[in-house]
């Protein structure tokens, strides 16, 4: 594949850009209908796992689906379960630790532990915890619970992987309310700096935080121009179209001595239809009824197919 970049000076380059990884490892191929049936069964067990727990976050998962999909199932990132710490993997940094439902859903699909598992979140004694732990469980890179950190952590993987001269990635994933953080800016400012173009990080612009919605608690646009300002590429897509999200994946790769910043905009609450776009639940689980009428809806892909279960 080859990407087009115009530079500054006003000369084209164009870099190849391999949709393949370097190293074979067992990870499933998709297809874009595959992909799109997995983020609803990923919601499904986003529901399952915050009943049985009785406490979590729910929109912000639920509205992100897609953004860990296409990452870690649409043939972008470049890992291997059987072997975590394989030292030329990419690294993906979660900053919004809060999203742990999905994180672990995502994980337990990729193989790194069994399904199974998932039903232990936030129990005592299990390796899920509400905010993801770095040493309790393969395929995290860092510890996450303090929102706003995750980007200066990614900064500093991306100047060791530079000094290390390896030819590996750096994903952050972030919200939208951890960039009312000054050590986000301050992270964005030195990644400016330095040109990391072996940086991208991925926002997911749901527009609430748990005291309401973003532009009414600490107004953030203009995002985009901000973060250009910076010294950053920024990309901007529907955070629900999967191929539009793999294909932003890929021209970041393509980008010479700038970091990438892809804004997905998304709706929190993503399948559910009275969870949709309110912030109240932000930190909220469903009841059993809840999850119910949630469950339905996410198995008839929010009312376009019948369900047999029904």
């Amino acid at each position: 594949m080859k990407i087009k970049i115009n530079h500054e000076n006003g000369k084209e380059k164009t870099k190849k850009v391999r949709r393949q990884t370097k190293k074979k490892v067992a990870v499933k191929k998709y297809s874009l209908k595959e992909l799109e049936k997995l983020a609803y069964e990923l919601r499904q067990e986003i529901i399952k796992m915050l009943l049985e727990a009785k406490s979590g976050h729910s929109a912000g998962p639920l509205g992100a689906v897609e953004q860990y999909v296409a990452l870690y199932f649409g043939g972008v990132l470049n890992y291997d379960p059987s072997n975590p710490n394989w030292p030329k993997r990419d690294r993906v940094v979660i900053s919004n630790g809060h999203y742990a439902p999905l994180i672990y859903a995502v994980l337990a699909e990729a193989g790194y532990f069994s399904k199974s598992e998932l039903m232990t979140l936030r129990k005592f004694g299990s390796r899920l915890q509400g905010h993801p732990h770095r040493k309790s469980l393969p395929g995290l890179e860092t510890s996450s619970g303090p929102v706003g950190s995750g980007l200066s952590q990614a900064v500093g993987m991306a100047i060791g992987a530079k000094m290390d001269k390896l030819n590996n990635q750096i994903y952050c994933l972030m919200g939208d309310g951890e960039q009312d953080e000054g050590q986000i800016w301050e992270a964005a400012m030195l990644a400016g700096k330095l040109k990391l173009d072996n940086l991208t990080a991925i926002l997911d612009r749901n527009n609430i935080q748990i005291d309401g919605y973003t532009e009414d608690v600490m107004p953030l646009e203009p995002l985009r121009e901000k973060y250009e300002s910076f010294g950053w590429h920024v990309l901007e897509v529907d955070g629900h179209n999967i191929e539009a999200i793999i294909d932003a994946l890929y021209h970041a790769k393509a980008i010479f001595e700038k970091p990438v910043l892809i804004i997905c905009h998304t709706i929190p609450g993503k399948g559910v239809d009275f969870m949709e776009w309110k912030y109240e639940w932000h930190g909220l689980p469903p009841n059993k009824e809840q999850a119910q009428l949630a469950l339905r809806q996410l198995r008839t892909l929010e009312g376009r197919i019948q369900s047999e279960a029904d």
